[in-house]
């Protein structure tokens, strides 16, 4: 691809010349005066590489950003290996597209196959995609991958996260589908109010694990419960606790789905992330977005192929099951390649410090005044109560360098803790609750 470099005043003056123009205003003389915009735009003047890199630099100082972060909620900070980087960074790879010409694109199909292998192995299903937006809209395209003409009822957990929760109600809307939250009681999803919504109109259930405050679901019972009905099980999954809980395919799951942002991406400050969608093999033919499948050529030899492609954009708009005609090629590579560093020993370690972490930070706070608020199992985020008012307390520990839990509608807070966290961290934040509620 090479490294970006501008063309002079001179080469542009050539290329208008080739082409059979003396200038700019020649080649655009067929756009009407009226929709010209007849002045300048409105932006700075082109600086020096030094002078751009300074007001750049003046810009990024304004962030703030914390050097001890126990805040998840969707978004977590976990240690990326160097090799991430040292991979990704490489020109031939720095792309967000599936490629199109696969004579012309064997490395990239094949980073994308290994990437859906991966994901494979990790959700225990046996078919990937080449990986969607983020996880809410995987979470929303699955939906469509389950309704049909008879099934168009679409259940939703309350325990999910809200952003979910509502990316799944704005694709609704677009289709005149309804969703329906199934009550979470304790924290969880209730399974008797579940059992009490189903019949043949469901398609599915839309369901987290770990849910949305760190709690730990039976995710075999809820897809059993609508398996019964008839209806498809769609289970929205952490990655990281894959190292340690059961897999979608384990529960007994159809579809699977997540954010792939922990596997060696950065916060970012919100994105670019990555939705990673995987399902049984009964379900392949529904799953959205591309797929890289694996073939051999004329002489026999293996080669990567962009396969059952005649789903999207291949075929009228109205009648497509989805519209994504991309992927996210280069977080899917990044999440490739922080597994391969991981392996799978790695990546159980990981789980288990993000695990034996959160635990110990909630009993740190509970001394500190902070009660939990379920007495359930989680994996490593969990809600506390809090005495006092919770933006006081958040001020405090912003002080000293701590972005604190996630305040919730409740008045409660959402806390995370992952392998990055120490325990002199945690024992620091727990001595500076306990001096906020006196």
């Amino acid at each position: 691809m090479g490294s970006y470099l501008s063309h002079t005043p001179a080469q542009e003056q050539e290329m208008l010349r080739e082409a059979g123009y003396r200038d700019y205003d020649h080649l655009f003389e067929e756009v009407p005066e009226a929709v010209r915009l007849g002045r300048p735009l409105r932006i700075p003047a082109g600086g020096s590489e030094l002078e751009v890199r300074r007001r750049v630099e003046a810009m990024a100082a304004k962030n703030r950003i914390f050097p001890h972060i126990f805040r998840g909620a969707g978004a977590y900070r976990h240690y990326i290996p160097a090799i991430v980087r040292q991979v990704t960074s490489k020109e031939e790879f720095v792309t967000a597209y599936t490629p199109y010409q696969a004579e012309i694109s064997q490395g990239n199909l094949q980073a994308i196959f290994e990437y859906q292998t991966m994901i494979c192995e990790l959700t225990g299903m046996e078919a990937a995609n080449a990986s969607v937006y983020d996880g809410a809209t995987a979470a929303a395209e699955a939906v469509f991958m389950c309704r049909d003409r008879k099934k168009t009822r679409v259940l939703v957990s309350a325990a999910v996260n809200p952003q979910t929760i509502e990316t799944i109600r704005t694709y609704c809307h677009g289709r005149d589908a309804a969703v329906e939250l199934v009550p979470a009681k304790d924290g969880a999803t209730d399974p008797e109010a579940l059992l009490g919504m189903l019949d043949g109109s469901v398609a599915c259930l839309v369901a987290q694990q770990p849910n949305y405050w760190g709690i730990v679901e039976d995710a075999a019972a809820l897809c059993q419960a609508v398996h019964g009905a008839g209806g498809k099980a769609v289970l929205s999954v952490n990655p990281i606790s894959l190292g340690l809980l059961e897999t979608p395919a384990e529960a007994g799951a159809d579809i699977a789905v997540g954010e792939g942002q922990p596997l060696g991406m950065p916060l970012s400050f919100g994105g670019p992330y990555l939705g990673f969608m995987a399902c049984t093999k009964e379900m392949m033919r529904k799953l959205p977005g591309r797929i890289v499948g694996q073939t051999v050529d004329a002489e026999g030899k293996r080669g990567f192929v962009l396969t059952l492609q005649a789903r999207e954009q291949h075929i009228r708009r109205e009648k497509a099951g989805s519209n994504i005609c991309s992927n996210q090629a280069l977080c899917a590579l990044t999440a490739s390649v922080y597994l391969s560093a991981m392996g799978p020993q790695g990546l159980r370690q990981a789980a288990e410090l993000c695990c034996s972490k959160a635990h110990y930070l909630q009993k740190a706070l509970a001394e500190a005044g902070l009660a939990p608020v379920y007495d359930r199992e989680f994996f490593h985020e969990f809600a506390t109560r809090c005495p006092v008012e919770p933006e006081k307390l958040l001020r405090r520990l912003e002080e000293a360098g701590y972005l604190g839990g996630l305040p919730l509608p409740d008045g409660s807070l959402l806390w995370c803790a992952t392998e990055m966290n120490t325990k002199e961290e945690m024992d620091d934040l727990a001595g500076l609750v306990k001096e906020v509620l006196g």
